[in-house]
C-alpha cells in the first residue's frame, strides 16, 4: 500500500508554510469524496505521517488545504481560500509527495520524491 506525503512552501516568504491544515480524501463510486485522514504541516511546512492513514490503497485521493485559515492568520489577503490537489495512486507499492508552492494569489504542484 501507498505512503502520501506533503511539503507546502510559502514562496511569498521563501519560506515553509507551518500550521497549514490538510484533508485527505478519497474518490468512491460516482463522484463523491469520503475523508480519510486529516492533519496539519509542520514547523517546516511537511505532513510526513498522517493519524488515521499511514498507508493507501490505488485510487484517485485529494488534498484539500486550508490556505484561508493559514494567510488569516498572518493577516495576509488572498484569492484561494481552498486549494485541492486530485491525484491518482497507480501503484500501491510507491510513496506519493505532493508538494504546493503557495503565494497569496497563486500555486503550484508536481509530484516529488
Amino acid at each position: 500500500m501507498s505512503h502520501i506525503t506533503t511539503h507546502v512552501l510559502d514562496v511569498s516568504l521563501g519560506k515553509p508554510a507551518a500550521d497549514i491544515a490538510v484533508i485527505l480524501e478519497s474518490q468512491s463510486s460516482g463522484s463523491s469524496w469520503l475523508e480519510v485522514a486529516r492533519g496539519a504541516t509542520d514547523t517546516d511546512g511537511r505532513l510526513r505521517d498522517w493519524p488515521t492513514a499511514k498507508t493507501v490503497p490505488t485510487g484517485i485521493y485529494r488534498l484539500v488545504f486550508d490556505t484561508k485559515d493559514y494567510f488569516g492568520a498572518r493577516k495576509v489577503a488572498s484569492l484561494y481560500p481552498q486549494v485541492v490537489i486530485v491525484f491518482e495512486v497507480r501503484d500501491a507499492q510507491e510513496h506519493y509527495h505532493i508538494p504546493l508552492l503557495l503565494s497569496p494569489f497563486g500555486y503550484s504542484t508536481y509530484r516529488g520524491s
